[in-house]
């Protein structure tokens, strides 16, 4: 028997690939990976990222520590007792006479420097707030484009398959016609680099679809092969003539991260103010309530009769600072800090905004490049049904259809990088202008 009896013939392999590519089309859904629009990706992955996380504990923590001085105002209130043997007069223990019980309370009445610190830490506490939402940007933009990448990916390896059964079917008639003497051996091979060409951007265009996946199921907490995206990518909001003209208001001022920054500069700003403000006076309110007890002969010390157990006072504690040169220098590291914070506020606000006039200006002349390359995405698609024709009329051969389909592959592939780099762009210009949490969570 003839080892190569079995083998299936070159000219029913096309045939083959594509009763295949039909089975898996027609499984149940079930055992296919589940298309998700792009909305409920967004969700998922700003549900299950740790960075969202981490800026919403820091969040908290600076709203925190605004509660904590705000609290100071309100009066603290101390209980315990100071027992303790005592020799001759009774002196204190720890600021207090030795009781049975005592009862102390301290309230701050005009502390100047704490209004401007508690200040600093409500800006802080917005600051932090606009941290977190410019990271949600961040979580929002990254699971946008690898989504909208994915799914390039996926239609350029759906139009890669259907490239390689023709290029199959190809290959086979020009070994049909090399063995019957029609054409020579150079375009047998040519047929055969035609076939290992796509070979090549469909193994490329698997590896960039597998990555991109393990990259959403790490954003996600999906499983990566669960993973496939559908035609559930919202129209980005068209930019008007006005909009493109230059703008009185900046619109890197709506921007999270440039209103945080500026948020923090007015913090320091505050923080400066209130080191330089500890010079000032400041009244405490204090109290205090002790029972005395008999065994520390405080009897013995006093006026028979004017020794009482139940003491009270309450009153008001003043303090000058008069010589403090470490507040004098802590003072002045505030003001660096608050100069420092202003700088590299304005930096930020001018880069974005730098940015953000960038992208609207080439915003469009990608729109034209785009509408070039759909244009010659037609021609190539329609070059394609002439040569077609022509072949049926026996002006045209196998060798021209061949070249007019992959010239409208590489004009295809060609679009596809054209589309993805502008859908970029207005991904990036929408997180400038802080429209992108809208625009991606309110897809349908």
């Amino acid at each position: 028997m003839n080892p190569n009896s079995w083998r299936i013939p070159r000219a029913h392999r096309a045939l083959l690939y594509m009763l295949l590519e039909a089975v898996l089309l027609l499984l149940p859904p079930s055992l296919r990976a589940e298309a998700l629009p792009l909305k409920r990706v967004v969700e998922l992955a700003l549900e299950h990222s740790t960075a969202a996380e981490i800026a919403a504990a820091d969040e908290q923590r600076a709203a925190a520590n605004y509660r904590e001085l705000r609290d100071n105002f309100i009066p603290q209130v101390t209980t315990g007792a100071g027992l303790g043997w005592t020799y001759g007069f009774p002196l204190s223990l720890e600021g207090s006479a030795p009781a049975l019980f005592n009862l102390n309370a301290q309230s701050p009445l005009y502390h100047f420097e704490l209004y401007d610190f508690l200040g600093a830490a409500r800006a802080d506490s917005t600051a932090s707030s606009l941290r977190s939402k410019d990271q949600r940007n961040q979580i929002i933009q990254d699971t946008v484009l690898s989504y909208i990448e994915l799914q390039k990916w996926e239609q350029r390896l759906l139009r890669l398959h259907q490239s390689e059964s023709e290029a199959r079917t190809m290959q086979a008639a020009v070994a049909q016609r090399v063995g019957q003497g029609i054409d020579s051996e150079l375009e047998g091979t040519k047929a055969r680099l035609s076939v290992a060409r796509i070979h090549l951007r469909i193994a490329e265009a698997q590896g960039a679809a597998d990555v991109l996946r393990e990259h959403l199921a790490q954003l996600t907490g999906l499983p990566a092969r669960g993973i496939e995206t559908e035609d559930s990518i919202p129209a980005p909001p068209q930019l008007t003539p006005e909009e493109n003209a230059p703008a009185e208001s900046n619109p890197a001022d709506s921007n999270p991260a440039v209103q945080a920054a500026l948020e923090h500069a007015r913090a320091q700003y505050l923080r400066a103010q209130g080191e330089h403000k500890a010079w000032m006076p400041s009244i405490d309110l204090a109290a205090q309530y002790a029972v005395l007890s008999r065994f520390n002969h405080y009897e013995d010390y006093f006026q028979p009769g004017s020794f009482r157990r139940n003491n009270a006072t309450i009153g008001a504690v003043i303090r000058f600072s008069f010589l403090n040169a470490s507040q004098r220098a802590r003072a002045a590291e505030a003001d660096a800090d608050a100069l420092k914070a202003k700088k590299q506020a304005e930096a930020a606000r001018n880069q974005l905004s730098e940015e953000t006039l960038r992208i609207q200006r080439s915003l469009t002349q990608m729109q034209a490049a785009r509408e070039v390359a759909q244009l010659e995405y037609e021609i190539a698609q329609k070059n394609v049904e002439a040569v077609q024709t022509r072949i049926g009329a026996g002006s045209a051969n196998l060798h021209d259809l061949d070249d007019a389909r992959s010239q409208a592959s590489e004009r295809f592939i060609a679009l596809q990088d054209v589309t993805f780099a502008l859908q970029r762009s207005q991904v990036g210009l929408m997180r400038s202008t802080g429209d992108l949490e809208k625009w991606a969570l309110g897809a349908n």
